[in-house]
């Protein structure tokens, strides 16, 4: 990226220098070197076969829940923002946030850009982190709701007994145990925090980041309970049907976003409505996965595990190896695509001409 104009914030500058696109170059190298890795492992001749008899109207109805996702999303952060964003501010608010999850580390994904985004769309920056909240308490409450249903469904089959050793298999109920309980408890404490007493909690989190292992995060505590404070100022007024569409496009949104993998085996393996559930199930724990990756978008950690929590419903690995590529492709790459289309045409708009040069591809 050439040199950032002077007119930039440094707030400004360091955003768009981490959504830079020479990022992508990182990311894209470890998955597909992961994938390479998958075919010359996996491969067979004629293994591949079952790409000549594919179900096209799987793959058309995999491409429908794409985009009914991506619709989903922009509705939602525009009913959430009461309004504030029109239908085309709102489209690209989504395209750059997912870009964002791409280009950055999976544990920070696109919320962490999200309030700066919202912020040059001219919404406050108060009612920006108060809408973002939102988003993440519907998320994580879907998070929270689903799981006992998925645990209900699949069983002990919700993790991948087939593929992994019984010790691992262990400390990945394990992991997925712990991850429930702190969303489970982090859910509850924003619901407390936004609806009943604020204050509270802020006062809550900064005495618990006192403590001497938690102190070099005390700051971001007491900043992320102010967050909450305002958020509850901010959105106590909303009656119940701000709530059930947000919760309603929120469910949508994310019950698209976890039948993608079941769409896509669908198109080139038989497939009853029972396994399509099971295949539904098992995706939540693979996003367990991907939640801890330390890598931008996921990128090698997605596609590695992505054998082990949905081979054994493909049949052979170089099929396997075949749908990891298409499920990146559908996913993440087309994202880093759309990403760099909208990035600067998003620039220009709230920054004015000048700075868009900063982020030409």
């Amino acid at each position: 990226m050439p040199n950032t104009p002077p007119d930039f914030s440094e707030n400004d500058a360091n955003f768009l220098q981490r959504l830079s696109p020479s990022r992508l170059i990182l990311p894209v190298v470890i998955g597909l070197s992961v994938v390479a890795f998958l075919f010359y492992r996996s491969y067979k001749p004629g293994e591949l076969a079952p790409l000549q008899n594919a179900h096209w109207g799987w793959l058309l109805v995999a491409l429908l829940v794409l985009a009914a996702r991506d619709l989903g999303y922009i509705y939602r952060i525009r009913h959430i923002a009461e309004g504030a964003l029109s239908w085309r501010q709102s489209l690209d608010v989504i395209m750059i946030w997912e870009f964002a999850s791409c280009v950055l580390p999976s544990g920070q994904g696109g919320t962490a850009a999200a309030p700066f985004i919202l912020e040059k769309e001219g919404i406050p920056l108060g009612k920006g982190l108060a809408y973002i909240m939102v988003t993440a308490l519907l998320d994580n409450l879907y998070y929270v709701l689903m799981v006992p249903l998925v645990v209900l469904i699949a069983g002990a089959g919700l993790y991948p007994h087939e593929a992994l050793e019984t010790n691992f298999v262990a400390t990945l109920r394990i992991a997925f145990g712990v991850s429930y309980v702190f969303v489970t408890l982090y859910a509850g404490l924003m619901l407390y925090a936004i609806f009943v007493n604020p204050r509270s909690v802020r006062r809550l989190l900064v005495r618990l980041f006192s403590l001497p292992i938690l102190r070099r995060w005390q700051r971001k505590a007491y900043k992320h309970g102010q967050e909450m404070v305002l958020a509850s100022v901010q959105l106590r007024g909303n009656g119940p049907r701000y709530w059930w569409h947000a919760a309603a496009s929120t469910a949508f949104v994310w019950t698209a976003r976890y039948a993608i993998i079941g769409c896509l085996i669908a198109a080139f393996v038989p497939m009853s409505a029972s396994t399509f559930l099971f295949i539904f199930a098992r995706n939540i724990t693979y996003k367990v996965i991907l939640l801890i990756a330390i890598t931008p978008g996921g990128a090698g950690i997605a596609e590695g595990a992505f054998p082990t929590f949905f081979g054994s419903f493909i049949g052979t690995a170089t099929m396997t190896s075949f749908l990891v590529l298409l499920y990146r492709v559908v996913t993440y790459y087309l994202y880093l695509v759309l990403g760099m289309v909208f990035l600067p045409r998003w620039v220009a708009r709230v920054f004015g001409q000048r700075p868009a040069k900063a982020v030409t591809v």
